[in-house]
């Protein structure tokens, strides 16, 4: 299990499984490095009705808050801070996921731009070898996207579309998120219980999720 993840969220529809992924990696012991865009700010509005500060100190008192986070365990970085720990390769995290990851910030990585904060924090993890997870939200994917995408699978990047499944008789939006998160969970190696697996006896019947 990853001690630091470095988490972030753009500008795609699909904030649910972000935030949510955030709750199940400090519930996990994980410490949090958090990134977010300024569309973000807006999505997170409108689909959750989460407000997330401008500010990062303000965000990060907020968050604490919210999930009872452990001192040390989750830190939030504005858009700016180019001395936070992300910026550096010599301070990397263990992984980064980009949950919601945007087609623009996607193409912004697989060009090796680093422009922004969240794509700086990509280029590191790639360039010093640590896992890198994106997210994408996207439907249909034009020829752009799929070759950024195989560009950046070449890379070592991993790229985990929000599909859920329907093997375990999802009984509210919540439990199709949280399908999604599992399988982020399980490319971090961070244990959960977020759902049977496929095989196990509990997956023939309803379950809840959470």
């Amino acid at each position: 299990m990853p001690e630091t993840v470095c988490l972030a969220f753009t500008g795609a529809s699909g904030m649910p499984y972000g935030v949510r992924l955030l709750e199940c990696l400090l519930t996990a012991g994980c410490r949090v490095q958090l990134l977010y865009s300024q569309v973000a700010q807006i999505v997170a509005r409108q689909e959750m009705g989460l407000e997330l500060p401008a500010r990062a100190s303000e965000a990060r008192a907020s968050l604490r808050e919210r999930y009872h986070a452990l001192p040390g365990r989750l830190d939030v970085y504005g858009r700016d801070e180019w001395f936070s720990p992300v910026a550096s390769g010599s301070n990397p995290p263990d992984a980064m996921v980009v949950c919601p990851c945007s087609m623009g910030t996607l193409a912004a990585i697989a060009q090796g731009l680093a422009s922004k904060l969240i794509e700086r924090a990509a280029d590191v993890v790639l360039k010093e070898g640590r896992q890198l997870i994106l997210v994408p939200r996207e439907t249909p994917l034009s020829a752009i996207h799929l070759e950024n995408m195989l560009r950046l699978v070449r890379a070592g990047a991993v790229i985990l579309p929000p599909n859920p499944g329907f093997y375990h008789h999802p009984q509210h939006v919540a439990d199709l998120v949280d399908f999604v998160v599992a399988r982020i969970l399980d490319q971090l190696q961070v244990r959960h219980s977020l759902m049977p697996r496929w095989g196990d006896a509990e997956a023939a019947s309803p379950v809840d999720a959470r």
